[in-house]
């Protein structure tokens, strides 16, 4: 097969970020998350329950289930769902903004709003896909917290998993809940990342180690399968 692309290693990494998570509603939001949702439910994650997005439950173009928008809100109280979402930014300890940039009495820039953050982030696992890594995105301080960060209370199923970024995995695993560099995807250096965060990041014990590519079988399951017509190199070039 052709050497993997950065976009590949991406979808793997989302994947990951569902492994032993069992039957749980899995909720992607992007073209690489939901790649590596149905990687994971292909491979390691059988038990994975993944939406069309509207009201129904799919395995691959088949109907399996039907889910309405008002029952996923009982799905999400009970903890029993892992988002990926987005972030316009993020801070150390994982606080997220997709409301709005700049002042909130007179913000510069009006994004989509909080929408279900709060909620998401208090009630159950939450990671996030970040496509363009940059001071930008990762802030000393967010503008406007919508999902909700290590140094706030959470609720009983607060978790923030991880972040995958197109240069890197990125966790909370330290005894702060600062975020932590995990792994750099190959061909991106440490300094790399650290160049393209506004703050310090946590490295883990012993070296930063390079984010593993995916196998022969997902690799053609990634091309052959699930995304033919790569779409996840237009996310990730």
């Amino acid at each position: 097969m052709s050497a993997v692309t950065r976009a590949e290693v991406c979808v793997v990494a989302c994947a990951e970020a569902w492994r032993g998570d069992g039957e749980i509603l899995a909720s992607p939001m992007g073209v690489i998350p939901r790649l590596g949702a149905e990687l994971a439910r292909h491979t390691f994650a059988p038990d994975l329950v993944l939406s069309d997005g509207e009201a129904y439950l799919m395995t691959g173009d088949t109907v399996e289930g039907w889910l309405p928008y008002r029952a996923v809100f009982g799905v999400v109280a009970a903890g029993t769902r892992h988002v990926m979402m987005g972030a316009s930014q993020l801070d150390r300890y994982g606080n997220q903004n997709i409301s709005c940039v700049g002042d909130w009495a007179r913000p510069r820039s009006q994004l989509l709003g909080v929408r279900g953050a709060p909620g998401n982030t208090v009630n159950h696992p939450t990671s996030y896909w970040v496509p363009r890594h940059s001071p930008r995105v990762f802030v000393e301080r967010v503008d406007m917290v919508c999902g909700v960060g290590y140094d706030r209370p959470g609720g009983r199923f607060h978790e923030i998993r991880v972040v995958v970024t197109n240069l890197a995995v990125l966790d909370f695993d330290t005894p702060g809940r600062a975020m932590r560099l995990r792994s750099v995807h190959p061909g991106v250096s440490v300094s790399d990342v650290v160049a393209a965060t506004g703050f310090p990041l946590v490295a883990t014990d012993g070296g930063v180690p390079e984010t593993r590519l995916p196998t022969a079988a997902e690799l053609a399951l990634i091309r052959d399968r699930l995304d033919p017509d790569k779409r996840r190199e237009r996310e990730v070039p």
